[in-house]
C-alpha cells in the first residue's frame, strides 16, 4: 500500500490479482463463527494450499459476519475462470471438512459435490442489503481488500465534488432515520450540527449498544468521516464496549491503515479537510447507550445522563456542539452518497426508508444476523428468512427494540415492520434486537426477566428509574410465585405510567415497555396467575405446586 496511489489504482490492481488466481476461499470471521472454530478452519484450508504447492494460485480470507451464526463457521468458495466466476456456500464447516473442500479444490480445481451448496436458501436470498453488502466479500483486516468493494470512494465523492450542505441535503432527501432509537431524522440532526455555533464540533460513533457488527470498519469509519465533513468536525470518537475485543481490535487496524493512505488524518485526499478518529471503550453499562450518558463517559466522568435541553448537537463533548450518531445509521451514509438519495429512498416505506439490520434470536430456526427493506412483514421474517419455530410449536410474541421493547402477539404477523407501525402496537425499532417467543414462553416471565435487566442497569441518578423499576420487579416477582393480587395488575399499569413520564432518560422512560405490551395483549396470563395461581405455560414455580420447574431462559438469548 502506497499513500501516493489513488482509489482506484488500489481498487485495479486489487481486482487483477484476484481474477488470476484459480480459487477464493472466504472463512466467516464474525465472532460467532469464530467461537466454534473459524481461525483453525483458515488455517486447515491455507495448510492445505500451500501442502499442494497452489499458495500463490489461490486467495484464502477472513470476511465479515455473514449472519447465518448458529450455522458456523461458514466457508464461501469462488473458482473458475475470472469472466465465469462460480460460487457455493458451505455451512458447518470444521477442520476435516476444510482439508477435504481444499483438497478437492487443489486436485480437480472444484470444490466436492457432496458439499451442500447453502447459497440459495430463503435466509440469503430474501434479504436486501446495503450496510451489510460486503459481509462476506472483503476482508476486515485488509483495507485494500475494502478499497476492491468500493471503500472510501464515497468519502472522495464527497470531499472532492460536493459543498459541506450538499452532503447534508442528501442525506435529508434520503429519508435516512437513526437507526438506534425512534428513528429521528439523520438529516435535521446533521443541519443542526452544522449551523451550530462552537469552536470546535465532534463527531461520535455510539456502538454501545451491543448489536453485532462485524462491518462496522469499513463502513463506520466513511460514514465518520462523510458526516464530519458535512458539520465541520476534526474529530471523532468511536465508543464501544470493552468486552468486544474483536471489533475494537479490528477498528483500531482499520484506522491505522486509513491513516497510512490519507483516507484519515489530515489533508485528506489532498483537500483542506482534517479528520482523525479515536477508539473510546466502555466498560458495558447499558445507560451509556444513551446520547448525553456517552458523552459523560467519553469525557472521562460517570455514564449519567443529563437533562436536556440543550441537546448534544448544540452542547455535547466538552460543551461543544456533537453530532452521535449509532453503528447502523452511518454504515448507510457511504452508500448514500455513492448511490443518490433517490436511490435509498426507492426502498422501504413512505416514511421509514432504506432497510433495518436485526438480529434474530430465541425460538426461532435460523439465528442470526439479518438485513431487510423497511415494511417486510414479521411473517416473512420469522417464517421466510427465519425458517420459522423449531420443533413445530406455535408462534407466540416477538420482541423487538431490546430490553426496552414490546412483545407482539401472533395476530400482528402480518404487520410490515417499520418505525410507525410498531409504535402503533406499543413498541420500537430500536437498535435491531428481535427475540422470538413460542407456546412454552410465559409472558409474565418474560417481562419479570427484561424488567430485572432495567433495573439492574439503571443508573440510580432518578428516583422514578432508580425506585421504581425496582418495585415493578418485586410485583411481577410475586405474581410468578403464585403469591399476586389483582390490585398488583393496577399497580403495575400506574407504576409504567409514572417510570414514562418522569424519568430522566430513555431508559426509565421504555423500561416498562415489555410489561405494559404483555399485559396488552396477554392479560390472560397475568389472571391466570393472579386468581388461578396458575401459570399456562408451566414455567413459573408457583406456591405450593410440586409440579413447578425451574424458569425458562430461552427467550433471553439476545
Amino acid at each position: 500500500m502506497s499513500p501516493t496511489d489513488s482509489l482506484e489504482e488500489i481498487a485495479q490492481r486489487r481486482n487483477a490479482a484476484r481474477a488470476e488466481r484459480k480459487c477464493r476461499v472466504s472463512v466467516c470471521s464474525g465472532l460467532g463463527c469464530e467461537s466454534v472454530g473459524a481461525g483453525a478452519v483458515l488455517e486447515k484450508v491455507r495448510a492445505r494450499m500451500r501442502l499442494q504447492g497452489l499458495a500463490e494460485e489461490s486467495e484464502v480470507h477472513l470476511t465479515g459476519c455473514r449472519g447465518l451464526c448458529q450455522r458456523g463457521p461458514i466457508v464461501e468458495v469462488e473458482w473458475g475462470p475470472a469472466e465465469a466466476k462460480e460460487r457455493r456456500l458451505y455451512l458447518d464447516v470444521d477442520e476435516a471438512c476444510a482439508d477435504q473442500l481444499a483438497l478437492e479444490m487443489a486436485t480437480s480445481g472444484a470444490p466436492p459435490a457432496s458439499l451442500r451448496d447453502h447459497g440459495g436458501e430463503p435466509f440469503f436470498t430474501r434479504q436486501t442489503k446495503i450496510v451489510l453488502a460486503n459481509a462476506g466479500v472483503i476482508d476486515p483486516e485488509d483495507i485494500e481488500s475494502c478499497i476492491a468493494a468500493g471503500a472510501y470512494s464515497a468519502l472522495e465523492k464527497a470531499v472532492t465534488e460536493k459543498k459541506p450542505a450538499e452532503v447534508v441535503q442528501m442525506i435529508t432527501e434520503s429519508g435516512l432515520r437513526g437507526r438506534g432509537g425512534a428513528g429521528y431524522p439523520t438529516g435535521l440532526k446533521w443541519s443542526t450540527v452544522a449551523k451550530a455555533a462552537g469552536t470546535r464540533k465532534y463527531v461520535v460513533c455510539n456502538g454501545d449498544e451491543g448489536d453485532p457488527g462485524a462491518f462496522m470498519d469499513r463502513s463506520v469509519l466513511e460514514g465518520m468521516a462523510i458526516a464530519a465533513y458535512a458539520v465541520g468536525a476534526e474529530q471523532g470518537f468511536i465508543y464501544v464496549r470493552a468486552e468486544y475485543p474483536l471489533a475494537i481490535k479490528r477498528l483500531r487496524a482499520a484506522i491505522k491503515q486509513a491513516e497510512r493512505l490519507n483516507l484519515l488524518g489530515a489533508h485528506i485526499f489532498d483537500t483542506g479537510f482534517n479528520f482523525r478518529v479515536d477508539v473510546r471503550t466502555g466498560a458495558g453499562a447499558f445507560v451509556c447507550g444513551e446520547e448525553t450518558a456517552l458523552i459523560a463517559s467519553i469525557e472521562g466522568g460517570r455514564g449519567t445522563p443529563r437533562p436536556r435541553p440543550p441537546y448534544p448537537a448544540v452542547s455535547g463533548l466538552w460543551g461543544q456542539p456533537t453530532l452521535i450518531n449509532n453503528v447502523e445509521t452511518l454504515a448507510n451514509v457511504a452508500a448514500i452518497v455513492r448511490n443518490g438519495p433517490a436511490w435509498f429512498a426507492g426502498i422501504g416505506t413512505e416514511k421509514s426508508k432504506g432497510t433495518k439490520v436485526f438480529a434474530l434470536a430465541g425460538k426461532i430456526q435460523n439465528t442470526g444476523l439479518i438485513e431487510v427493506p423497511m415494511g417486510m412483514t414479521l411473517r416473512e421474517i420469522i417464517f421466510d428468512i427465519g425458517g420459522g419455530i423449531p420443533g413445530g410449536k406455535r408462534f407466540k410474541a416477538a420482541q423487538t427494540g431490546g430490553p426496552s421493547g414490546g412483545c407482539i402477539p401472533a395476530q400482528f404477523l402480518d404487520l410490515p415492520v417499520d418505525y410507525e407501525s410498531l409504535q402503533q402496537v406499543g413498541t420500537i425499532m430500536g437498535s435491531g434486537g428481535l427475540i422470538v417467543m413460542d407456546e412454552s414462553s410465559c409472558m409474565v416471565d418474560v417481562a419479570k426477566f427484561f424488567i430485572e435487566f432495567c433495573r439492574e442497569e439503571s443508573c440510580g441518578k432518578c428516583i422514578p428509574c432508580r425506585a421504581g423499576t425496582v418495585q415493578i420487579h418485586d410485583i411481577l416477582v410475586r405474581i410468578t410465585h403464585g403469591l399476586g393480587n389483582f390490585e398488583d395488575l393496577e399497580k403495575l399499569e400506574d407504576l409504567a405510567d409514572l417510570l414514562r413520564n418522569t424519568s430522566l432518560c430513555g431508559l426509565g422512560q421504555t423500561a416498562p415497555n415489555p410489561v405494559v405490551s404483555t399485559i396488552r395483549y396477554f392479560r390472560d396470563e397475568y389472571l391466570a396467575h393472579v386468581n388461578e395461581h396458575r401459570c399456562p405455560a408451566g414455567v413459573c414455580a408457583m406456591a405450593g405446586s410440586t409440579a413447578a420447574r425451574e424458569p425458562s431462559r430461552a427467550h433471553s438469548v439476545a
